[in-house]
């Protein structure tokens, strides 16, 4: 018996990663120092502009939105999700992405879907300014179904460690701007799974959403990277919350001091569709709505009320749609 006749074919791995060196060296800069295939993946730490240079990093996964991608066969935007994903984290901390690494995991490796999952990194990175200099495929037979895989990706992004944003500056009467998401980005899927796919199928095409269900459920969890970098040097932005798991609260009381709250309009921004659709056809209560889902806002911006209009003007210029959707308020018990 042969390691390939027990699952695992390395020719498929030779063969994935033949694929994909074009596109993953189209993402080096000149601090990249080792091709594809070394043990290490090499970045030259130069930061000339920056006193005191901070790495900061994120690890992540997508989450049950693969799920998806496996229902509708379409895998070159998954890697993208993850991306941004990495990248707004690092960002919410004032830092610009340097490079990611990837870990994708599957039972059987398939050449041409590996090569569709990279293609999205490769994607993602190039609009976020990043190296992809490393990733691990491995083919582990039996530990996923048939045409099934998993992903997690690492980014590392860099920050003057004045710049850095940690909301220790947030005070009470701040304001909080907020940009638009693409829809669910990649939080709560467990949950929107469970309620539309046993109303509809993945094709279904859905007049409300001018889509059909699965090509609404992969739209790309965006990076706000370009929009939001601008801003980051003047420290007119005191704090900034990326909404995934836990909703706009959950993850902007992750910045706030503890003797603050905060008090959102949720109707001062129309809502996408496909989060009125799961409210209604799964009857979920408007608190487990608020508490799972970014309902249409992505990242959280919080600055001072004199800065508000600047700000503003600033992200409409980059072709944002920022609306103000809040204000940070004393905790009720601490009045």
């Amino acid at each position: 018996m042969t390691y390939k006749d027990s699952g695992v074919d390395i020719d498929a791995g030779d063969e994935l990663v033949r694929r994909i060196k074009r596109g993953v060296r189209s993402t080096f800069d000149a601090n990249v120092l080792a091709d594809i295939g070394m043990f290490g993946a090499f970045y030259r730490a130069q930061f000339r502009s920056m006193k005191k240079p901070v790495l900061v990093s994120s690890v992540d996964g997508v989450g049950t939105k693969l799920m998806i991608a496996f229902l509708m066969n379409r895998h070159d935007t998954i890697g993208q999700d993850l991306v941004n994903h990495c990248a707004n984290d690092i960002l919410a901390c004032g830092a610009r992405p340097l490079f990611f690494l990837d870990y994708f995991a599957t039972g059987k490796l398939n050449p041409q879907v590996g090569e569709s999952i990279v293609s999205g990194f490769v994607k993602a990175c190039r609009e976020n300014s990043c190296a992809l200099i490393g990733g691990e495929t491995a083919e582990m037979p039996g530990m996923y179904r048939d045409n099934e895989y998993d992903l997690a990706g690492m980014m590392v992004g860099v920050v003057d460690e004045k710049k850095i944003v940690s909301g220790t500056t947030i005070r009470k009467g701040d304001i909080l701007i907020g940009l638009p998401s693409t829809g669910l980005h990649t939080n709560g899927y467990s949950l929107a799974r469970r309620v539309l796919l046993q109303k509809h199928s993945a094709n279904d095409y859905i007049d409300d959403l001018g889509a059909t269900l699965g090509d609404e459920l992969l739209k790309i969890h965006r990076s706000y990277v370009k929009s939001i970098l601008p801003l980051l040097g003047t420290k007119i932005v005191k704090g900034l919350s990326h909404i995934t798991g836990g909703g706009i609260i959950g993850n902007t009381m992750r910045i706030i001091p503890s003797a603050l709250d905060i008090k959102i309009d949720w109707q001062s921004w129309d809502r996408p569709g496909i989060f009125e659709m799961i409210q209604r056809l799964g009857n979920v209560p408007e608190d487990d709505m608020r508490r799972t889902f970014n309902l249409g806002i992505g990242l959280v911006l919080v600055v001072p009320p004199v800065e508000t209009d600047r700000v503003v003007r600033a992200l409409r210029h980059k072709k944002e749609r920022p609306f103000i959707i809040g204000e940070v308020v004393r905790r009720a018990s601490s009045r």
